[in-house]
Formats: C-alpha cells, structure tokens, sequence
C-alpha cells in the first residue's frame, strides 16, 4: 500500500512541470480520490467502482426502490434554465407598398401550412413546452425555415385574461422567445424569426373556463416569403 501511495505521489511530482497548474490540480484530487478509496478498503468499507461502461447490460444501477424519477418540474426547471434570449433580427424583411403596419405583410401561417404551423399552447403561468406533440411541431417549423432561407416566422405570445395586462405582456414574450430559442438549437438562421407578445389584449375565447383560458395561452405564428424574383 506505501509503495502505491508513493509511487502515485512521485509520478505526479515528476510530470508536474511540464503541465499547467489546472492539470496538476486535477491530478492531486484524482490522487486523493484514489488514496481515499484506499483507505477505505484498507478498513473494510464498500468501495464504488467506477469503470466504463459499453452496453446497458454492463450498468448496475440502483434498487427499483431507490430509483427517484424525473418529474415534471423538474423537467420545466431544466428547460427554463437552458433557455437563453436570442436577440431580434435587425430590421425587417421589405414589405409590399400597401402594408403601413410592422408586421401586417405577415399572413397566418396556419391557412396554407396548417399540419406545420399549429398553434402551441401552455399551461398556467408558464412559458416551456414540453409535450411531445408540440416539440414535434417545432421540428416540422425548423424544417420548413431550413429549406426556405427567404421565410419569415413572426411568433405571437398570447395569455389568458388573469393577472394585470403588464405581467401577461412579460408571459407572452417568455412564450414567443422560448419557441423563438428551440427553433434556433435546431439550427434556424436566427434573423428568420421575430417575437411579438399580445399578453391578454387578442383573446381566441372570451369565456372564463378552463377550456376557454387553455385556448388563449398560446404561441401562434404568422409568415412571411420574400419574392424571390
């Protein structure tokens, strides 16, 4: 065990002045490590392996009865963690003589590429999608932008009629922006895309139940295709 010890201790002497101080750190705690385990077979303790692992079959993981799931939140708290703000194009695409508005040369997109663009809908006071139906829908828009590099995409957020009108404007661009996001990890051009939050000023429903308020929290999107002539 001494002989071990020392000859672990010294090699790392040995190698430490050709490395930068970063690694030699990390080889005195891999060496700690080591040395604690040590100690602890030396006085009979169990010791975890740690070992590679190359198929399923190689992993023993815990009893079924220690085993803790993934739940829910946990998933929502991980998306809102990984969420980052990806700022807005700089100007817009050039709009027909006719259209005054900023975004009215912008169509819903849901009349001609209806199995594509489905509007996105989200549970109460919250802006992470998560159900498989709806990343699936993110996966059919990121393609079509791919293949369509002269496509617009203008993401609306929408909220239900609770809380004050400035809270539900903050909700609907976190709405916007987070389908903003996923769309740019699956490699859309970043200035194909545009965020605008309505908050609760651009009902679908106007009744107060539950079914009513599920339809107005939203992302709904609207498109724009430059004439490529």
């Amino acid at each position: 065990m001494k002989q071990i010890l020392f000859l672990l201790i010294f090699s790392i002497f040995l190698t430490g002045c050709q490395r930068t101080s970063s690694e030699a750190w990390e080889d005195v705690k891999t060496a700690g490590r080591y040395v604690k385990k040590s100690v602890q077979a030396l006085f009979g303790f169990d010791v975890d392996e740690s070992r590679q692992i190359v198929s399923y079959d190689d992993f023993n993981g815990p009893d079924h009865s220690d085993f803790i799931p993934l739940q829910d939140a946990d998933l929502q708290k991980s998306a809102y963690i990984q969420d980052q703000m990806v700022e807005q194009p700089v100007k817009l695409p050039k709009a027909p003589a006719k259209k005054k508005g900023k975004f009215d040369h912008f169509v819903d997109a849901s009349k001609r590429y209806g199995d594509i663009f489905r509007t996105l809908h989200f549970s109460t006071d919250n802006h992470v999608i998560t159900e498989k139906k709806d990343l699936i829908s993110i996966d059919k828009i990121a393609l079509f932008l791919k293949k369509h590099p002269k496509a617009h995409l203008l993401i609306e957020g929408h909220c239900d009629e609770r809380a004050s009108a400035d809270y539900n404007i903050a909700l609907g661009m976190r709405r916007a922006q987070h389908v903003r996001v996923l769309l740019t990890k699956k490699g859309v051009n970043p200035q194909q895309i545009y965020t605008v939050s309505y908050g609760k000023e651009k009902p679908l429903s106007l009744g107060g139940s539950n079914q009513d308020r599920q339809k107005n929290r939203r992302a709904h999107f609207k498109l724009f295709i430059e004439d490529v002539r």
